[in-house]
């Protein structure tokens, strides 16, 4: 009888310890699910993606060979020696022990770029594989082939050779919201040096000198080229003309009406998903595969960019990607399509900033000295598909077959939800106790439960020895 009492009560202390535990997990998902809508709150893909980058850079490129995100949203780092696995391991990150170091890597590259350039051609890191991938479209001849082949044998089995289907080539001359002679091309993100605004786009649209218009008629004027880089990098500044309204300012059109708001920049890391918007295939999503990516286009040789499997399509180029409210890209070029997918190279927009000396008008004090057109940061607005940069005024936000003219935003247009400023605070919506009473009750109860079987137990013990001291005297 004893025994069955013994049981029973070990039974429900398990019971009460699976309540804690559910209870637990109840208030861990109202936690998340309701400070989510923050976005300045980084995610756990963003904080993945930090704590790799945070321990290359401590432990340096002779015992690093990069870092990325693995399919269980892990943060996996590429390391030389059994030092470095237990320092990684130690941090909470997942090590893997790998032949080449990021400077084996980085000399691989140098003698890539240092060969006779085949148009056609690109190559980038593959962390997870431990070597530089070297592909070739389909315009590389095979006497070409054969030159690159020499050279990336001459350097071991730190580089791999791969042939893909279709060409690489900057996306111009599609559908897009910005016209000039030069081509068509998306705008990105709006920037600001304090005392003038404009449009971050790619190198390869235009270069200085280049006149943008909204309507392919030309009858209303966007901006002109005032600086960039092309070949080499591929980005540009488009300066707006007097008069341009740019309410909405940091908000990306996505389609259908709605926008996404801009909070800051930051570096892309292998294996992150990222999210690409043009104005001709509008919001597409893929996944870095590869960082500090050269590709050699028939108009030159761009270093330093992001490689990504998104699609792209001609009138994209110079479209923004971003993740979790973050800057990251601007459309450089690539191969294939969005039907049968294929390689998207982005400019990182952390580079282009630097390079050109201005911020986005997200930024803390980008916007605090621009002129009075650049309208207010906290102001809501949308688009449809194609890039975020303020439209003219007096024109519409979508021109025809869907593509948006320059940041088709406008003051009386509003983001998705979750993206505008009346948004509650996280530290109100955790105070909300309708999100968080159902698990609180199921831990109270639990705790409860769990006292309650202490003290029976106390007793019952209290009565056993009293009961066996005085068979036993």
């Amino acid at each position: 009888m004893r025994h069955a009492r013994r049981n029973v009560q070990r039974i429900a202390r398990f019971a009460a310890i699976g309540g804690l535990v559910c209870g637990g997990l109840m208030v861990s998902h109202a936690v998340a699910s309701e400070t989510s809508d923050d976005p300045k709150a980084p995610n756990a893909e963003m904080l993945a993606a930090r704590t790799g980058q945070e321990l290359v850079a401590d432990l340096g490129t002779s015992r690093t060979a990069g870092s990325w995100i693995d399919a269980k949203g892990r943060p996996v780092v590429a390391v030389t020696d059994a030092e470095a696995a237990a320092d990684v391991r130690g941090a909470g990150a997942v090590p893997k022990v790998v032949r080449y170091a990021m400077k084996d890597l980085r000399s691989a590259t140098d003698t890539l770029k240092d060969a006779p350039k085949v148009a056609g051609t690109s190559w980038a890191m593959d962390y997870a594989s431990n070597q530089v991938v070297v592909r070739a479209d389909t315009t590389v001849s095979a006497d070409e082939w054969d030159r690159l082949a020499k050279v990336a044998e001459s350097l071991g089995k730190s580089v791999r050779m791969e042939r893909i289907e279709g060409t690489f080539t900057p996306r111009v001359n599609g559908a897009s919201p910005l016209f000039a002679s030069a081509g068509r091309c998306s705008a990105g993100f709006n920037v600001t040096n304090g005392q003038a605004n404009f449009i971050l786009t790619a190198g390869h649209c235009g270069p200085v000198g280049t006149t943008w218009f909204s309507d392919q008629q030309g009858s209303q004027q966007v901006g002109a080229t005032v600086s960039g880089s092309f070949p080499g990098g591929d980005f540009s500044l488009v300066q707006y003309s007097p008069g341009v309204d740019l309410s909405g300012a940091d908000l990306v059109a996505v389609g259908d009406g709605q926008g996404i708001r801009i909070i800051g920049s930051a570096d892309a890391a292998v294996g992150q998903k990222v999210f690409r918007s043009g104005s001709t295939t509008g919001l597409q999503s893929g996944e870095v595969t590869g960082l500090n990516a050269t590709v050699n286009y028939p108009q030159g040789t761009v270093t330093g960019l992001i490689e990504t499997t998104v699609c792209a399509e001609p009138g994209d180029s110079g479209g923004p990607m971003f993740a979790n409210g973050l800057a990251m890209g601007i459309t450089s070029g690539g191969n294939g399509d969005c039907q049968s997918g294929g390689t998207t190279f982005f400019q990182p927009v952390s580079k282009a900033l630097d390079s050109l000396g201005v911020k986005l008008v997200t930024e803390p004090g980008a916007g605090d000295q621009a002129s009075p057109s650049s309208g207010s940061t906290g102001n809501t607005g949308s688009a449809n598909s194609g890039a975020g940069a303020a439209a003219p005024p007096g024109t519409s936000s979508t021109a025809p077959g869907g593509a948006v003219l320059p940041g088709g935003a406008g003051p009386g247009d509003t983001a998705p939800e979750g993206e505008t400023d009346s948004v509650a605070s996280a530290l109100e919506r955790v105070a909300d106790f309708r999100s968080l009473g159902p698990g609180l009750f199921v831990i109270a109860g639990s705790l409860v439960a769990l006292v309650a079987l202490r003290i029976r137990s106390e007793r019952g013990r209290r009565r056993y020895r009293n009961q066996y001291s005085q068979s036993w005297g």
